[in-house]
């Protein structure tokens, strides 16, 4: 039986419809048209480097959104990192960890096949970085931005704040597919790795769900992520 402290968190949350529609103006408006649509292009221009501009992309996307959920979701509340699942978990949700990215590597897979069958490439503005003569110094960069960074700030904004929101009002089914669809949307202007975003999305919230804490989908995220940069490398 959960413990109904921890389990809470799936019945009721500190935020409203006012946190929630700002937390998603910042990420589809400043993050989405003023960061992806002109700041990363301002980095590529100063650092001649689209790899150096990607990662300070996704650092300052990352600033932006944990600056977010704490400032409108955490200290008007008198909140701490717990209430979006920054907590510890259990020696047995391992083996959901190995389970989900088992599955994902083989799903995800067999997803971009899927795909590429309709004529797709899986070949996008991020796999352009990783192509050609890289140097283990990129690589490592590249790692560190897309097994690191962006695995614990996208798990806290969209799991530990956007997860719980919708779960806590319209149910687990809703709260996962409706998450799912926004992270998905949240990867534009990448469109071709969308359905994978999705397929990803829902593991991602059902760890969760089962574990209680962020860190599990952290963790998956990250071995999903660095696997697959490591795979575009090597291809």
């Amino acid at each position: 039986m959960e413990n109904g402290k921890i389990a809470d968190w799936k019945r009721k949350d500190p935020w409203n419809a006012k946190t929630f529609l700002l937390l998603m103006l910042l990420e589809f408006g400043l993050v989405m048209i003023l960061v992806k649509g002109h700041l990363q292009s301002l980095y590529d221009q100063w650092l001649s480097h689209s790899l150096y501009a990607g990662t300070l992309t996704g650092a300052t996307i990352a600033l932006i959104l944990l600056a977010g959920v704490y400032f409108l979701a955490l200290r008007p509340h008198n909140k701490t990192w717990l209430a979006v699942g920054v907590r510890s978990f259990r020696k047995k949700d391992w083996g959901i960890i190995i389970l989900c990215v088992l599955f994902l590597l083989v799903a995800g897979a067999a997803v971009m096949a899927a795909v590429s069958f309709f004529g797709v490439s899986y070949e996008n503005s991020k796999t352009d970085t990783l192509t050609g003569e890289i140097a283990p110094s990129a690589i490592l960069l590249a790692l560190v931005s897309a097994a690191v960074i962006s695995p614990v700030y996208e798990e806290i904004f969209y799991r530990g704040f956007l997860y719980r929101w919708l779960r806590t009002r319209l149910g687990l089914g809703a709260g996962i597919l409706l998450s799912s669809l926004i992270f998905t949307a949240a990867h534009y202007p990448v469109t071709n790795a969308m359905p994978v975003n999705f397929l990803d999305g829902i593991v991602f919230a059902w760890a969760y769900e089962k574990t209680h804490s962020i860190w599990p989908g952290v963790i998956i995220h990250g071995v999903v992520n660095a696997v697959t940069v490591l795979l575009v490398v090597l291809m």
